[in-house]
């Protein structure tokens, strides 16, 4: 069965680290970008950070540029999303979405399959 599952989320200390990870399964992740948004409770998903299956282009949101980067390790059909300097706000549910094409904006009807999600809560 194709699926993207999420890991890495957790309890962190404002100021620290974490790592997410987004394994897909069933499609070889190199031929699709892959981006990843959060959820905060009672907000709207929003669009964090995106990776070009063909050049490795990245774009990110304001609020996470130079704070946050993505990348992807085909060999392991996997993308990861390095989190420093956390802060209470970045207190989310993160989620790893695909594009069959190579969209990588913010806009999130152009990912066409979901993760289930993965909850980080930077405690302040």
């Amino acid at each position: 069965q194709e699926q993207l599952v999420e890991s890495g989320g957790g309890l962190v200390q404002a100021g620290g680290s974490l790592r997410l990870s987004c394994a897909a399964s069933g499609r070889t992740a190199s031929n699709y970008a892959m981006a990843w948004f959060r959820q905060a409770q009672g907000k709207e998903r929003e669009f964090v950070a995106a990776i070009s299956r063909r050049n490795g282009n990245t774009n990110y949101a304001k609020s996470v540029k130079g704070r946050f980067t993505i990348s992807r390790d085909n060999a392991k059909n996997t993308v990861y999303l390095q989190m420093n300097s956390l802060k209470s706000e970045d207190t989310a549910v993160y989620f790893c979405a695909q594009d069959f094409g190579d969209y990588i904006g913010s806009d999130r009807s152009g990912y066409e399959r979901w993760g289930q999600g993965t909850q980080v809560t930077v405690s302040s």
